[in-house]
């Protein structure tokens, strides 16, 4: 996907935002996507859409909007799936995520000054967010494993994507928003959103490894000896299936 279906994604947002003013930005629901890709269990459609987007949602009513977020569902998912060794391979997954302090800073100071009382976020906090908002919402699915071993290496690749989630407090050294653009976002962000990224692909490995989550199966208590047989025979359970 290119720079104008994003832009036709975030329009069709913006639409369904003039009904429900708590729909969130596209990068919210890319990092929103990926936690779905992540998580123990697929998640259908039906079951997260009311979670993203209100009850109210009504997909065939959207088309658009489903459509990209279909089309974009496919490209994260071959690219997670795919076998990388580093994150600048064509095949590894680029997140689409905003540099919205350079953006700010590059405008003229007159207008930099509209902004002077906005908590603006850090780089790729609001992709974070949208990932974290899937564990919080679907928690049966990350509930840490018996193993020990294996509930730290979950807890480390969580750990990965919750330190995005915090603001960006280091000195910035660099701009995502142009190369040459003023400094919004320091190397430590940038190591961060790299560790987040191989923390999802590893997350993605991981609950395969570990499938399915085993469903507790309630044993029911036997009856006493002088108790109706549950079978329906009128007989005590001592005279009956109880013998």
């Amino acid at each position: 996907m290119g720079p104008d279906d994003f832009d036709r994604l975030d329009d069709a947002l913006d639409a369904l935002r003039e009904s429900f003013e708590e729909i969130p930005q596209w990068e919210f629901c890319e990092g929103f996507m990926a936690g779905l890709m992540c998580t123990r269990r697929p998640i259908e459609p039906a079951e997260y859409w009311p979670v993203l987007f209100g009850d109210d949602f009504v997909p065939a009513q959207h088309m658009e909007l489903v459509w990209g977020w279909m089309r974009r569902w496919k490209e994260i998912e071959t690219a997670l799936d795919a076998d990388v060794e580093a994150l600048d391979d064509e095949r590894a997954w680029q997140p689409e995520v905003l540099d919205t302090r350079g953006s700010i800073l590059d405008l003229p100071a007159e207008e930099q000054a509209r902004f002077a009382d906005d908590d603006i976020p850090s780089f790729a906090q609001v992709f974070a967010l949208g990932f974290m908002y899937v564990v919080e919402n679907w928690p049966d699915e990350w509930a840490e494993p018996r193993d020990k071993e294996a509930a730290a290496l979950l807890d480390e690749h969580l750990m990965c994507i919750v330190a995005l989630t915090e603001d960006d407090t280091a000195p910035p050294d660099v701009s995502m928003f142009r190369d040459d653009g003023p400094p919004s976002v320091s190397h430590r962000r940038i190591d961060h959103f790299g560790a987040a990224i191989w923390a999802m692909y590893d997350l993605r490995l991981f609950w395969r490894a570990m499938g399915p989550r085993a469903e507790t199966i309630r044993k029911e208590a036997e009856p006493g000896r002088n108790d109706p047989c549950p079978c329906g025979s009128g007989k005590k359970y001592k005279k009956c299936h109880g013998a």
